[in-house]
């Protein structure tokens, strides 16, 4: 059973593009770079809504024993490097782990 770790990042309409490159180009790197067992996937979704653009990440692992090497015993606390901060406006402090039950594919 698969572990997906949700969060939730908000930004200015001016530094969305800046955020999303703070992702792909620093922070996801950083993780990947971080070699944790049972990591396997990380995915980013982007709402652009009247004031501001919202930001989902969804990093999923084989099991919480993996979040728990990536963040520690504290696991449901956010991760948001500093570089990442600087451009957010607020972002989710705790985070929830929802247990995959089943994917289709069509």
């Amino acid at each position: 059973m698969a572990i997906k770790r949700v969060w939730h990042g908000w930004t200015t309409l001016e530094n969305a593009d800046k955020y999303q490159q703070v992702l792909q180009n620093e922070v996801i790197p950083g993780i990947e770079a971080k070699d944790i067992p049972g990591f396997r996937k990380f995915e980013i979704l982007r709402l652009e809504r009247e004031e501001e653009v919202e930001f989902l990440t969804i990093i999923t692992f084989d099991s919480i024993e993996n979040v728990i090497a990536f963040q520690g015993e504290n696991y449901k606390k956010s991760y948001v490097p500093e570089v990442a901060q600087k451009v957010l406006k607020r972002w989710d402090i705790e985070i929830p782990h929802y247990e995959l039950i089943e994917t289709r594919d069509y």
